[in-house]
């Protein structure tokens, strides 16, 4: 309608993916619940396939940031020969309680298994765009090395 946007400033190849017949595609990935309410879960460029399921990192970031002594954190998906891909925290410590061991626990009492983290690595600083976004395509490029199960 005439409500939405007519592009992105002199980048027709990002216009051309968000905008198709008539629909703007955000990138957002939704569910909607029995009740038919809309829940916005991740961007779809970021949720991984863990063993055929959908699995969206903001909802282990969340559980993760729920630990007392992170200061931040960032999951992407790592290669894995047995489930395709699998969760990696990326996490920022407030302070040296934090450890792998941990993070992993509390994963393992708050999520599915298929969500778990399968490894934890630790840095100064997650890096982030101007808008507070993960850049995690740099995370999937300083952490490719990391193979999963």
């Amino acid at each position: 309608g005439g409500h939405m946007m007519l592009g992105y400033w002199n980048r027709p190849e990002a216009t051309a993916d968000a905008l198709k017949d008539g629909w703007l595609y955000s990138g957002d990935g939704a569910i909607r619940d029995e009740d038919g309410f809309i829940f916005i879960q991740d961007r779809i460029k970021d949720m991984m396939i863990s063993g055929g399921e959908n699995v969206y990192p903001a909802e282990i970031e969340n559980i993760i940031m729920g630990l007392a002594g992170v200061g931040d954190v960032a999951v992407i998906g790592i290669p894995s020969d047995k489930w395709g891909e699998s969760p990696l925290a990326i996490v920022v410590r407030k302070d040296e309680s934090v450890t792998e061991e941990a993070v992993l626990t509390h994963c393992a009492s708050k999520l599915a298994r298929f969500k778990q983290p399968v490894a934890v690595r630790f840095i100064e600083v997650i890096p982030r765009n101007p808008s507070g976004k993960a850049l995690k395509k740099d995370l999937r490029v300083q952490f490719k090395e990391v193979v999963g199960p």
